[in-house]
This record gives C-alpha cells, structure tokens and sequence, in this order.
C-alpha cells in the first residue's frame, strides 16, 4: 500500500526529546515500512526515517527561531500533500493535524483518517464536529471520544512502542518517578505531596515548556528547593528511560485533566515499573489496576497505595505490555483501519454524488 503519514512540523520526528505526537508517527511510519508497505512521511527536514521524506521546512519549528507562524508552513505542507494526490501518489492518506486537512480533503478522491492526539472538551471543538460530522477520525482512547459524540468515530487505537525501545534494566527501584512535563494538568505539585508524605524520594524528569516557565518557577521550583527528597533531573531522551524507570518504585501520574492517553504510562509498563494514576480520561482503558498499578481518585488513595507497589509483579507489567502496547500490534490496527476505510470510500463517493 502506498500511504502518507502527515505529522506536525513543531517537532522532528521522531523528536530530539520530548514530543508525544510526533514520537508516535515515528513509531508508526518505521512499522508500516517495516511490513513492507511504501510510505511517504511529510514533517520537518530535520527527521529520521525509513520512509520516504518529503520535508516542508528544514527544521522542526519549536527549534527554529525564525518562524513566527507556523499555522502558515502547514498549510504548504497540506497543499504539497494535495498536488501529490493530484499525481496520483498516495493509495491512503494519514493525517496527524487535528482538523486543519478536513476542508480540503474532503473535497479530494484519495480515502484518508486523522488520528486526534489531544483533548476535545474545549467548547470550540463542538462547531468543529457538527460541520465535519463525515470526517472519519480515530481516537486514541475511548475516553477521548467523550466530549464529541458526534464524531465519525472509525475505531480506538492505543498506542504502541517498538517492543525493544524501552526494557527492564536489573537496577534495585529506590524512589518514585514522574516523567513527560510539568504543567498544572500533569499534577506535579501533588506527586511531591505524595512522594513527601510517604517519605519516599521523588526523581522528576520532565521539561518545562515556554507556556508553563512561570508556573514552574512560582510553583513547583519552589516546591523542589524546599524539599531534600525531591530531584529535578529536567527532560530525558529515550536512551535515559529504561534506567530512570527501572530503578523506580513506581511512576506517579496525578493527572488534573481528561488525558487523551498518556505515552507515559506505557513507557513505565515497557520497564515493568507500575502506575499510579488518578483516575482522568484513558487511565483506565491503560492501567489495569492491581496488575499493572493502582487507579486512585484523590492523594490519600494514592498515597495508600504506594506502600502497594511492591506486591506488583514487574515481569507480569512487562508481560502486559508487550500483549496490548507495541508498535506493531498499532500498525496492524490501523493497516486494518485503512483497508476499512478504502473499501467504504467508493460507496461514500456515490453517496455524495447522489446528495
């Protein structure tokens, strides 16, 4: 099959460290090549792939200074993506874009799906839905689906990880973990409050975006230097996680927020490191509680449940892992998708026409 993956020029990908989306097309794209399919990956000029590159501007946008308005470089990059379909390139398309491609491709002949990588609970996104209530879209949850309805939902699919990016090291777990960014959603303020009340110490690897540096330094620095049991160790790359979530207890999400799935959960899972995580959005389509972690509603419970974390069998999270998370099991889920969706396109066509 021949398929475009459209991913998001703010990052590289895969990205240089953090970057969920873009880590997740990576993902994808090497799968699908890897099945031996022909694919044609459009993102920034600075990425890594096995695919074919087609790249809008030299370099991820976050890191380029230059660019003031990115909304500007995706809207040439979807029209290089249109005059390809014109000649005939692409059997499907995959876009990663949220709703900027839906205009105009649903104007077009070549059969195409966005994956939604964010919240949808925003009240702007209602009028989105209710005009492009045609517009087949897949979830990453099923907690994401929540707030639009509406939607021409195709399927969920998780997603996955390449099965040996990230594995147990044999390392004696000694602290509690949070790992991603620090913004008020991601509850990092209440993982120190657990961490402290248990007297366990708390490693923090996270970055600090520019939108949330005042929060960082009038909340949670603060928090940091005050307390000896808590290390800000800053952003890591995937080469740091095995280490970072081997040698963890367990990895604390205290999450404020209807998490469309959150890549960190299963990051731990892959190291055999356990959950613990308030129970928002995916949590619980994720974790299987008293298996892989604990789901808990507030800081007491959570705090119950970290004197638990050790009567978890890290091999059996491990085990759950590579059962419901890898990459592959995610490629094969939306080669499945695709195929839906090419075979439904013809009858949607003559639908239109009729209309």
């Amino acid at each position: 099959m021949r398929i475009a993956q459209v991913a998001p020029l703010t990052e590289a990908v895969p990205p240089k460290l953090y970057g969920g989306t873009e880590r997740v097309v990576h993902w994808l794209t090497e799968e699908l090549v890897a099945l031996g399919h022909d694919v044609t990956l459009f993102a920034s000029g600075d990425s890594k792939t096995s695919a074919k590159l087609d790249a809008t501007w030299p370099k991820a946008l976050r890191l380029d200074g230059s660019v003031r308005d990115p909304n500007a470089l995706h809207m040439v990059m979807l029209e290089r993506v249109r005059q390809k379909c014109d000649e005939d390139e692409f059997d499907f398309l995959h876009f990663h874009l949220d709703y900027y491609p839906w205009s105009l491709f649903s104007r077009e002949p070549t059969p195409f799906v966005t994956t939604l990588h964010g919240r949808l609970d925003l009240p702007e996104h209602q009028p989105v839905f209710n005009t492009f209530p045609k517009i087949p879209v897949i979830s990453i949850s099923n907690a994401q689906r929540r707030p639009v309805p509406q939607a021409h939902w195709v399927r969920t699919i998780h997603h996955g990880l390449p099965e040996d990016l990230l594995t147990p090291q044999p390392i004696n777990p000694s602290y509690l973990a949070v790992l991603g960014r620090i913004a008020p959603e991601k509850g990092v303020d209440r993982a120190i409050k657990i961490a402290t009340r248990c007297g366990i110490p708390l490693k923090i690897a996270a970055k600090v975006d520019r939108a949330d540096q005042e929060y960082y330094d009038e909340l949670i620095k603060p928090l940091i230097k005050e307390n000896p049991l808590v290390e800000f160790i800053g952003e890591i790359s995937d080469r740091e996680k095995p280490e970072f979530l081997s040698g963890a207890i367990g990895l604390l999400v205290p999450i404020d927020w209807p998490e469309p799935f959150g890549l960190v959960m299963i990051e731990a899972m892959a190291c055999g490191a356990p959950v613990i995580a308030y129970n928002r959005g995916s949590v619980a389509e994720i974790i299987e509680d008293g298996v892989t972690g604990f789901i808990v509603e507030d800081e007491i419970s959570a705090i119950s449940s970290v004197g638990r974390l050790g009567t978890l069998d890290r091999t059996a999270i491990r085990k759950q892992f590579e059962t419901r998370f890898t990459a592959r099991r995610m490629a094969l889920d939306y080669l499945a998708a695709y195929r839906g969706l090419m075979e439904a396109k013809p009858r949607f066509q003559l639908v239109a026409s009729a209309e």
